[in-house]
């Protein structure tokens, strides 16, 4: 008898095996991340009050993104955008210079987003998250007015 049930149990997991592989796992993306401004490395009196970044993941396979910047004068820049993770561009609102963006999720805790403003494109960005869900690392690549590709790193801390 036990080993009849031990037969029927292997069978009924190896059939749900495949169900709970296809399922996606929660991205550890999602949620409010904030930049510690003290560390960017610019002069204080330039550097902007504060940089907040959350991502949000919907049932119907879109992503939002809202970005709020509060400049150091106090005035605020900020963008939003709700866009599928299949790579299909789409518009994103706000005054923070883009107005289009695509994006892909390669891993749960990877985010590749691509900006673009008024037909030129403006920068690629690459978040990650560490492994313990606390730090998100964004590395944008852009270009200068000369034309030299840069790199940039920027970290955000999990905000609760």
């Amino acid at each position: 008898m036990k080993t009849m049930f031990a037969a029927l149990l292997t069978a009924v997991v190896l059939q749900a095996a495949p169900a709970f592989a296809d399922s996606p796992a929660a991205s550890p993306l999602t949620g409010k991340w904030a930049i510690d401004v003290d560390k960017l490395p610019m002069p204080p009196e330039a550097r902007p009050k504060s940089v907040t970044l959350e991502f949000r993941d919907h049932a119907d396979g879109k992503w939002t993104t809202q970005v709020k910047i509060v400049n150091p004068d106090g005035s605020t820049m900020h963008s939003d955008a709700m866009l599928a993770l299949d790579g299909t561009p789409g518009p994103v609102t706000g005054d923070y210079w883009a107005d289009v963006s695509a994006m892909k999720m390669p891993a749960p805790n990877v985010l590749v987003l691509q900006l673009a403003y008024k037909g030129t494109p403006s920068s690629t960005r690459i978040y990650t998250v560490t492994g313990d869900g606390k730090t998100l690392t964004e590395t944008k690549a852009f270009f200068s007015k000369e034309g030299s590709p840069i790199l940039q790193t920027t970290t955000f801390s999990r905000v609760p």
